[in-house]
């Protein structure tokens, strides 16, 4: 075992502490004869060691030695494994990096007659909205102009919307929003009363899409969305690929 060499070792060694130069060599000699007397050593060992070969001097050393190189080989192993591994996850990532995020351009809103309220709608049909500021359209797959997504790929997505709207003092907030998934509904968020002028709610789905499948957000009829439309945000992004490419 090491351990009963390194101990003995580290109390030799502490009997070989530094002495004065005018009696150097026969302390030297003493301190060996001391260490030798406990019994034999398992490797050679001099206390001049302590002095001029330090490195070497060590029962317990080669030991060390070879389990610092077998760590240090490991190790060189695992940060091949992990460069690898970063390597092969760009590769199955670079063309699918898919993430956009849009507002509604407050320009598209119309005077509303009889008030100060500039709106989008109300419409006698349900109608996609225009989130047409865009800031982010990785992967190309946001229509802003019909504010329509459309998958490039296959996969589980992640989106989100928020739906705000503020009437003047007596006026009504009067809208209903919701996402639509190939023209069907998933999640929608409304407001329907008199007792607030200012609203805003938000939506967040993970849905499993297949390669040109469309998400869109839409206004019902008869609905309408009043003022600081930008505050309006329609966001998605892939959380992963599937094999169906």
């Amino acid at each position: 075992m090491i351990v009963l060499p390194v101990l003995f070792l580290l109390g030799s060694l502490f009997l070989c502490r530094p002495v004065e130069a005018s009696s150097q060599s026969g302390t030297i000699q003493k301190l060996k004869d001391a260490a030798l007397s406990a019994g034999s050593l398992s490797c050679k060992w001099d206390c001049n060691c302590t002095y001029n070969r330090q490195r070497s001097c060590c029962c317990a050393a080669d030991d060390m030695y070879k389990l610092e190189e077998t760590t240090f080989l490991k190790l060189v192993n695992v940060w091949g494994q992990i460069k690898e591994l970063n390597a092969d996850v760009e590769e199955c990532t670079k063309d699918v990096k898919i993430a956009f995020s849009a507002t509604i351009d407050p320009s598209i809103a119309v005077s509303m007659p009889g008030t100060s309220e500039r709106c989008f709608g109300p419409f006698n049909t349900n109608v996609p909205i225009p989130y047409s500021i865009v800031s982010l359209n990785s992967g190309s797959g946001f229509n802003p102009t019909m504010g329509i997504f459309t998958a490039p790929r296959a996969g589980v997505y992640l989106f989100s919307f928020t739906a705000y709207s503020y009437v003047e003092r007596g006026e009504r907030l009067y809208h209903k929003v919701q996402l639509m998934k190939n023209g069907a509904k998933v999640v929608s968020v409304w407001e329907n009363n008199r007792e607030d002028g200012e609203d805003s709610a938000t939506q967040v789905v993970i849905l499993e899409m297949n390669r040109g499948d469309q998400v869109y957000v839409e206004l019902t009829s008869g609905r309408k969305l009043c003022n600081s439309l930008q505050y309006n945000i329609f966001t998605g992004y892939m959380v992963y690929p599937s094999h169906d490419m």
